[in-house]
C-alpha cells in the first residue's frame, strides 16, 4: 500500500494518540460507491488508489469502532470483508463487522419523486442505481450483539410524521407510494458491543445515514425526510417508537446531511439533536479549526458539517477531532473521499 507510507504516521499531528482505558468512536463518509454491484469489491482487490487511501486513513485513526457510511452492500458481505483486510494491513483489525441490506437502490416498482416514471434510481426505497447501492458498514475490535434493524419503518407511522404533499394538499407522489415509503434512505441500527472486561460492559451504537435535503422539488420530499431521519432518534430516546430506549451508554454514529448553521435543509432537526441534554457534542475540529466534515467546494456548496459522533450524556470526553489537516496528509485525504473521518474519545 504504497499510499500509506510518508504522510500518514501513527503520531501524524491530526491523529492523536488514543490514552489508555478510553474508547474511540469514529464515522467516515468514505464514498466507496460505484456504479454497479460488485465493482467496489474488484476494485478493493486490485488495489484501487481511492480504496486504499480510505483504508490508510483509518489505519491512521485507529478507531475502536468505526461507522463508514457510503459503502456499497452486497449480500455475502464480500466487500465489506476485503476492505477490512486492507485496512487491517497497516493499521487495526476488525474481527467483527456488521452490513445489513440497505435501504439505497431497493426497488419500489412506483414512481417515488414524481417524475412520471418508474424504474429509476430515485424511485428506489432510497436513491441507488442497484440495491444496496451506498451502504452502512459497522467495523469493531469487540463482539456484536444483536442488533436491531429500524430500516423497514414506514415514514408515515413515524409519530409525528409530516409527508410531503402536492399543491393540491394531496399525498406525493401518490398515496400508493406512502403506503410503502421507508423512512431510512439508507438504515438505521441499533447495536450493542460488548466492551472488554471485567466488569462486563456494553456501549449501544445508533448508526443511520440520512438522504441529502436537496434534489427535490417544491414539495421539499427530501428536505422532510433528511429531517425525519435525524429526528428519529429523539422519538426513539422520547420511548415513543415500538422500541424500547437504549440504556446508556451509547452514542450516535453517521451521517445527517444536516449542518446546524448552513446550508439547505431543516436545520432544525440536527440543532434539537445537537441540543438535547441525553447527548454530549464534542464539536470535533480539524487543524484549521473548523468543525466541518465534508468538502463540497468544487461544485457549491462549500465546506459543511454533516458527519457526527454524539455519545450519550454520561460518556466522557477525552478528546476528538475531524482528520482535515492543513499540509502533511491532505493529499491522501483529497484522494479518498469528499468525507472527512470524524473521531470522538470516550471514556465510560
Amino acid at each position: 500500500m504504497a499510499l500509506v507510507a510518508g504522510p500518514l504516521r501513527a503520531d501524524a499531528p491530526f491523529v492523536p494518540q488514543k490514552a489508555g482505558g478510553v474508547v474511540r468512536l469514529a464515522t467516515y463518509h468514505a464514498e466507496l460507491t460505484r456504479r454497479g454491484p460488485g465493482l467496489l469489491l474488484g476494485d478493493i482487490l486490485k488495489g484501487d488508489p481511492q480504496v486504499e487511501a480510505v483504508a490508510a486513513l483509518v489505519a491512521a485513526a485507529r478507531p475502536d469502532i468505526l461507522l463508514l457510511t457510503g459503502v456499497d452492500h452486497d449480500g455475502a458481505g464480500h466487500a465489506l470483508s476485503a476492505l477490512a483486510e486492507v485496512i487491517g494491513e497497516a493499521g487495526p483489525r476488525y474481527p467483527h463487522r456488521l452490513a445489513l441490506r440497505p435501504n439505497s437502490g431497493l426497488r419500489t416498482g412506483l414512481d417515488m419523486d414524481g417524475d412520471g416514471r418508474t424504474g429509476d434510481a430515485r424511485d428506489a426505497q432510497g436513491y441507488g442505481r442497484f440495491p444496496g447501492a451506498g451502504g452502512l458498514a459497522l467495523l469493531s475490535r469487540w463482539p456484536l450483539g444483536e442488533e436491531t434493524d429500524l430500516s423497514e419503518l414506514l415514514w408515515r407511522d413515524v409519530p409525528g410524521a409530516v409527508l410531503p404533499v402536492h399543491p393540491n394538499g394531496e399525498p406525493f407522489p401518490s398515496e400508493e407510494a406512502q403506503a410503502i415509503w421507508r423512512l431510512s434512505s439508507t438504515g438505521h441500527w441499533i447495536v450493542p458491543i460488548r466492551l472488554p472486561g471485567p466488569p462486563e460492559r456494553h456501549l449501544t451504537i445508533l448508526a443511520y445515514a440520512a438522504t441529502p435535503p436537496v434534489f427535490d422539488g417544491p414539495e421539499d420530499a427530501n428536505g422532510l425526510r433528511s429531517a425525519a431521519e435525524t429526528g428519529l432518534w429523539r422519538s426513539l430516546l422520547d420511548g415513543a417508537l415500538d422500541v424500547p430506549p437504549p440504556e446508556p451508554p451509547f452514542a450516535i454514529l453517521g451521517r445527517a446531511n444536516l449542518a446546524p448553521s448552513r446550508g439547505d435543509g431543516r436545520r432544525e432537526a440536527i440543532g434539537a439533536l445537537l441540543s438535547d441534554p441525553r447527548l454530549r457534542d464534542p464539536e470535533p475540529l480539524g487543524e484549521s479549526g473548523t468543525p466541518v466534515t465534508a468538502d463540497f467546494t468544487d461544485p457549491a456548496p462549500g465546506d459543511m458539517r454533516l458527519d457526527y459522533v454524539l455519545p450519550s450524556a454520561d460518556l466522557g470526553i477525552r478528546g476528538s477531532g475531524v482528520l482535515w489537516p492543513e499540509t502533511e496528509g491532505l493529499e491522501l485525504v483529497e484522494a479518498a473521499s469528499r468525507g472527512r473521518l470524524v473521531w470522538t474519545d470516550v471514556e465510560l
